[in-house]
């Protein structure tokens, strides 16, 4: 087996280091606990303003740990490599962010996470912190995978904390943020595809195997095997077989406005993503869908797999509102 080529020095060491960089890169937006693998906002707690703390597995950064700052997370808990984070790091993650007016536990679908943060809600609210919990589960590709009851959660993970982060940052309290963030989720899918795996720093080896001229449609970000292994296609094609199913599944109709969001895998360069966008763009066009906002690049990758997902929202006048507002996160940055 040929060795593995990566920029690490002990992959058992990789998380640590990572987040020790993240607080050097970034000491304006961040501060880092590395006793228990958490990201914080610099000026964490903020007294009087909903806390949004997120985490899971590290290996899809930016997720979670770059959407920390001002209009996005107040907290992340990073995991071990594809590994949910544990109770006691959620809960210190609760601890160190309540600013008084509760806590909002954005989750993606995965067996450990969603055991995991019910643990540490409990834990925080024997602790007299209130805490509400949003499960994501976006992905339309299989109904339940090796580590999901349900579907995955996804892409929509990245639009939700976006959202309700800036509804947070304006003040709405802790009710109407859980009740923003359910309805971004009921109204988002994603559909994703790998062209190659990924090795996990402690395995030294692929998750799985495709053929030089074969995609895996419908993938996780994990590497768990998605809806069908097929031969390569054109992008216009990939992007047929991510949409259609995502249109479908949200019974999108003519006139209805979408964020689209074109997702890298960590391993595809942006030229090829925009070449996908264009497809997904004109998909949208033909169907007499609105792109109201758009968003592409690399934002909850899979290590170095090569490949992309397709995430659409149907998005409201408060959504896109709360879209448009500032953020200031090393992932995420724009507006004053």
């Amino acid at each position: 087996m040929a060795p593995m080529k990566k920029l690490l020095n002990d992959p058992a060491d990789v998380v640590v280091e990572a987040l020790a960089g993240m607080a050097a890169a970034h000491p304006d937006h961040l501060r880092v606990d590395l006793d228990h693998k958490l990201v914080l906002r610099a000026d964490a707690p903020v007294s009087g303003k909903v806390a949004l703390v997120s985490g899971g597995g590290s290996g899809h950064e930016p997720l979670h740990g770059g959407f920390v700052g001002r209009g996005m997370l107040d907290a992340a808990c990073a995991g071990e490599v594809f590994t949910s984070p544990v109770p006691d790091q959620i809960l210190a993650a609760t601890t160190a962010v309540d600013g008084g007016a509760g806590v909002l536990h954005v989750v993606k679908n995965y067996t450990g996470d969603v055991m995991n943060f019910e643990m540490a809600a409990e834990l925080a609210a024997e602790a007299g912190i209130q805490v509400e919990a949003v499960v994501t589960d976006d992905d339309v590709a299989v109904q339940d995978s090796l580590f999901t009851a349900g579907r995955r959660g996804v892409g929509v993970t990245v639009l939700l904390e976006k959202i309700v982060g800036a509804a947070a940052e304006e003040g709405q309290d802790l009710a109407a943020c859980a009740a923003l963030a359910r309805r971004v989720n009921e109204q988002g899918r994603s559909m994703g595809i790998a062209l190659t795996s990924c090795t996990v720093p402690a395995a030294g080896k692929p998750t799985f195997e495709l053929a030089e001229d074969e995609m895996e449609i419908g993938i996780g970000i994990h590497g768990e095997p998605g809806r069908s292994t097929e031969k390569l296609a054109p992008a216009r094609d990939i992007a047929a077989r991510l949409v259609e199913p995502v249109l479908s599944d949200l019974s999108l109709k003519r006139g209805e406005q979408v964020i689209a969001f074109v997702n890298g895998m960590g391993g595809t360069p942006l030229l090829e993503l925009y070449v996908m966008y264009g497809e997904v763009k004109r998909l949208l066009d033909d169907a007499g869908v609105t792109v109201a906002r758009s968003l592409v690049g690399n934002y909850i990758t899979s290590l170095e797999m090569a490949g992309c997902s397709v995430t659409l929202l149907r998005v409201d006048e408060e959504m896109v509102r709360c879209w448009d507002a500032p953020v200031d996160t090393p992932g995420l940055r724009w507006g004053g």
